[in-house]
């Protein structure tokens, strides 16, 4: 059976990287609207309505209204944006980080994709509050650098400039309102917002994810070993997220020549007197964290191999 795919926003770089994660699949088929159509209402709205699926890699915005077009009851969408992310009546994307989720997202209509700095965090952090091994209540700090790629065609044109060559590390999110505090939050379970840092280094893909725990003065587990093996029971058996044994790794890299990726790798890191833990989570921002995570939502909702197209 061919399943009909329409990608919204599909000349944006999440768009053009499922696009490339589909080619060649016969399971799909894409409807794709010439270059004069893209914004044009009806010739959208008719594509939204004739998709088995549609992925909307659009503004949020523009992802409501999107969704506000789609009339047809056969029509299933993932969104890519952040519109979606704490509806209630949207299903979280993240097959992984949770048990049951996986079939939540097989069964639904209406899936939001998790952020790429999220599914870092979240992978890290609600299994263990979940497993009562850290607490819920506590005040988390996330310390976390990606790709410059993640910041859409914008700041990739400012770093890929000759105004932005000199541009080694850049963080934001200064005023502490980052659009991805409340979907980390919500999905974690959390009684109070995270600290969150984000940051973008000169490399165009990869992105790494810090949770530091003064695991000492915390509630929960002091090991640091027991940390690690309920992530790792956890993620028993997933092909997509690898919790690695190596407690104490000499150095984690993003590289510049970085290949796209749709793994999530994850390490617990234990001072020697396991009073402190780094929980480190790796990922692809391009991957795992947006076309790469799109994709095995589709797979999953399409009946597939949740594996099929993905770079593991």
């Amino acid at each position: 059976m061919t399943h009909s795919v329409f990608i919204d926003g599909a000349a944006g770089t999440t768009g053009l990287e499922i696009a490339d994660r589909l080619a060649g699949r016969s399971e799909f088929s894409l409807i794709t609207l010439d270059e004069d159509k893209r914004k044009d209402f009806e010739a959208r709205r008719q594509a939204l309505n004739d998709a088995d699926f549609v992925i909307l890699c659009l503004p949020d915005d523009a992802a409501k209204e999107a969704v506000a077009m789609t009339s047809s009851a056969k029509t299933r969408i993932i969104d890519a944006s952040t519109a979606h992310r704490v509806d209630q009546n949207w299903t979280y994307g993240f097959p992984e980080y949770r048990k049951g989720q996986h079939e939540r997202i097989a069964s639904a209509r209406l899936v939001s994709n998790p952020g790429c700095y999220p599914t870092g965090f979240l992978g890290l952090v609600a299994p263990l509050v979940a497993a009562g091994l850290i607490p819920e209540d506590w005040p988390y700090t996330v310390n976390a650098v990606s790709g410059y790629s993640g910041g859409g065609k914008a700041l990739i044109e400012r770093f890929e400039s000759s105004d932005g060559a000199d541009i080694g590390f850049r963080t934001y999110g200064l005023d502490l309102s980052h659009k991805h505090v409340p979907e980390m939050q919500t999905h974690a379970g959390l009684g109070l917002a995270p600290i969150f840092s984000p940051a973008v280094v000169r490399a165009f893909r990869g992105m790494m994810v810090e949770v530091p725990l003064p695991i000492s003065v915390m509630p929960g587990s002091d090991s640091p070993e027991e940390m690690r093996a309920c992530l790792a029971n956890h993620y028993a058996g997933s092909p997509v997220v690898t919790v690695h044994e190596q407690l104490a790794p000499s150095e984690l890299l993003i590289l510049n020549t970085q290949e796209p990726s749709d793994r999530l790798d994850l390490y617990v890191l234990g001072s020697p007197d396991n009073t402190q833990v780094r929980l480190m989570a790796m990922l692809d921002n391009l991957g795992k964290g947006a076309s790469g995570a799109a994709v095995q939502n589709l797979n999953i909702m399409a009946g597939l191999d949740e594996t099929a197209g993905l770079r593991l």
